[in-house]
């Protein structure tokens, strides 16, 4: 007799009890059983992944009222609370044991101490509510790069989110052995508001305990702090990753189309707000994924996969003109949910979607009206700035026929892009795999946006896009991609990107958001040798003539001489001030740092002095030909 199950017994219903049974990990009972008893669930519902039981948990999130029905077949709409709407990074910490330290980049405190204050808060979370349990497969089922994961959660909403974010898992899970390894996550929404929103945002804990693979969230229900297997878990596969010699990066997936109906695979750590989505959507090629990759060596060859079937995008700026396949599937009928937008009459709106929006309506803020303030006196915005749809890849027309490819696919090239206003050029190639993981992964600088909470437009360093969700040190990472590059034949070429140059002035973006799509064609070409290069102090960049050739079977636009030397002109005191912050940032929080990172920084700088010195702080691309 299991005593975990049977604890469980008065809580499940019979159908729920064989669902069970039917697994045969003893940590999975176990975990269901404590979590159960901790946060006092009255019941406990099983899924198994079934037709019928996906419907189930679609219609409590509506009748619990987490969800509303829209106009369109198979769209709703959820909203987090007001101050409920970005990963909060001041709520999630590590629980770090007693005399280690990550470092002083990553929010930590003292393991028993941070499990008895999100424990104190989980206790009787649930009472009178049912424990949804959701079985999810990280990766392509079958594979190598497969982990498994376990939610534990009250809201309807999240586990109606992981069916369209996640591959289900439960079958996985019942053919698996007693050992078998799993993430587990436990989270509670807390108490509710009648807009049935967490109440009480002050206590907010989003805790992260690597020591037993498990994540404690309450008192949130926004996505990214509450759906343990988005940002939480994908710290604790950093971990993984980091021990048994892969790399788990924050990275879209896509296919880009190439000469002779050849397709080449590339991975894009942006952070959020930065562009990763647009990118890997852009018309005319294939998505792969827009958020977590795992990437691996397979017989001397970087393979990567997608960690998640679906899309949790960022809507604003979506329109018909720049974003016309994801226009098209959140107007057509099919599994959608919008959150934190603005509903009228059973029609969402949001910000930038080029088109004439309500005067008022419903929003995070409850009823909305063109200027209505809030409680410091600032205007609410229409809709959140962070808003989001949540979407499955297979609903895209452009979605890669490589999804569930167990081996993922072969990896050819590698971009990083930040908000750079000042100094980095719009593309730009490495020299090789060390400056690349150096100059543009771990220099990588943008501003912040509003999918964090707290402050936009403060410039910092975030390394390789991945500094909010490092769970080792932070040196250690930037050691594990130098390295994972001398495992295989061929590195992916690493490219920089920057979407978001302003002129000299500051003032005007000098990137059509359009133009990234020439870029990435660029990329293509450059992967298989097929255009040459200008060689600069901080990366290859462009010829003028292919770029030119690239715009007008691109874009059928003309692009003018003057356009290429504003955007690719080397902007030395920018690029040499930019080294500074990143080699300030290393000394200062970054435990672990390897020698090639100053040595290479150093190097650049260098370059760059001697351009300086021979052609003075702005020198145009052709400077260089001479």
């Amino acid at each position: 007799m299991n005593p975990y199950i049977e604890a469980l017994r008065p809580k499940l219903s019979k159908e729920d009890y064989q669902k069970l049974c039917a697994i045969s990990i003893p940590k999975v009972h176990e975990f269901i059983a404590k979590s159960a008893d901790l946060c006092n669930a009255e019941h406990v519902f099983i899924c198994s992944d079934s037709p019928e039981d996906k419907e189930h948990i679609r219609q409590q999130a509506i009748a619990h009222k987490e969800e509303a029905k829209l106009n369109i077949s198979g769209h709703t709409v959820h909203f987090d609370g007001f101050y409920d709407q970005g990963r909060d990074r001041k709520a999630t910490k590590y629980l770090v044991p007693k005399r280690v330290f990550l470092s002083k980049a990553l929010n930590q405190i003292d393991r028993q101490e941070g499990l008895a204050e999100v424990k104190g808060i989980l206790r009787d979370s649930m009472t009178g509510r049912t424990m949804i349990c959701r079985f999810l497969s990280l990766g392509p089922t079958g594979s190598v790069f497969t982990i498994l994961g376990l939610q534990c959660t009250d809201s309807w909403y999240v586990a109606h989110s992981e069916d369209l974010l996640y591959r289900p898992g439960y079958k996985v899970f019942t053919k698996s052995g007693p050992e078998t390894d799993f993430l587990r996550v436990v989270h509670s929404a807390g108490r509710l508001t009648d807009r049935m929103v967490s109440a009480e945002n002050t206590k907010k804990c989003i805790y992260i305990d690597h020591m037993d693979n498990t994540i404690y969230s309450v008192n949130t229900q926004y996505a990214g702090n509450s759906i343990g297997f988005k940002k939480l878990a994908f710290r604790l596969a950093i971990r993984k990753a980091n021990t048994e010699g892969w790399l788990a990066e924050h990275m879209m997936l896509m296919g880009v189309h190439g000469p002779g109906g050849r397709k080449t695979y590339f991975a894009g750590a942006f952070p959020s707000a930065c562009g990763k989505t647009s990118t890997a959507m852009l018309p005319g090629e294939t998505i792969l994924g827009d958020d977590i990759a795992y990437i691996r060596e397979i017989d001397s060859v970087a393979r990567a996969v997608n960690v998640e079937a679906g899309i949790f995008g960022i809507i604003k700026d979506v329109n018909p003109v720049d974003d016309t396949t994801i226009w098209d599937v959140l107007h057509k009928p099919g599994e959608i949910i919008f959150s934190n937008v603005l509903v009228k009459d059973g029609t969402p709106y949001w910000l930038g979607m080029g088109s004439e929006t309500p005067k008022e309506g419903v929003n995070f803020s409850g009823e909305w009206h063109e200027g209505k303030k809030d409680a410091n006196g600032n205007e609410v915005t229409l809709a959140h700035k962070n808003a989001r749809y949540a979407v499955t890849l297979s609903a895209l027309e452009n979605c890669d026929p490589e999804l569930e490819n167990p081996l993922g696919v072969e990896l050819r090239g590698i971009m990083y892009g930040g908000r750079d206003t000042k100094a980095y050029v719009p593309v730009q190639q490495s020299f090789d795999w060390e400056h690349g993981i150096v100059a543009y992964g771990a220099s990588l600088e943008t501003e912040t946006t509003f999918a964090t909470v707290g402050k936009e437009g403060v410039p910092e360093i975030n390394m390789m896009s991945i500094q909010d969700f490092i769970s080792i040190p932070l040196g250690k990472n930037v050691r594990n991609n130098l390295e994972f590059g001398k495992k295989v034949d061929n590195p992916p070429v690493v490219f920089g990107v920057n979407y978001f140059l302003k002129d000299k002035k500051g003032k005007d973006y000098l990137n059509d958001p359009k133009d990234k799509h020439v870029w990435v064609k660029w990329m293509e070409l450059r992967v298989h040798g097929e255009v040459d290069a200008i060689k600069t102090p901080t990366g290859y960049i462009p010829k003028y003539e292919d770029l030119r050739e690239i715009f007008e079977q691109v874009r059928g636009k003309d692009y003018t001489k003057a356009e290429y030397n504003a955007q690719f002109t080397i902007r030395v005191d920018a690029n040499m001030a930019k080294i500074k912050r990143v080699r300030d940032f290393y000394k200062k929080n970054v435990t672990y740092t390897p020698e090639q990172v100053f040595w290479i920084l150093n190097q650049q700088y260098e370059r760059l002095l001697n351009a300086k010195e021979q052609f003075g702080d702005y020198i145009e691309p052709e400077k260089f030909l001479e």
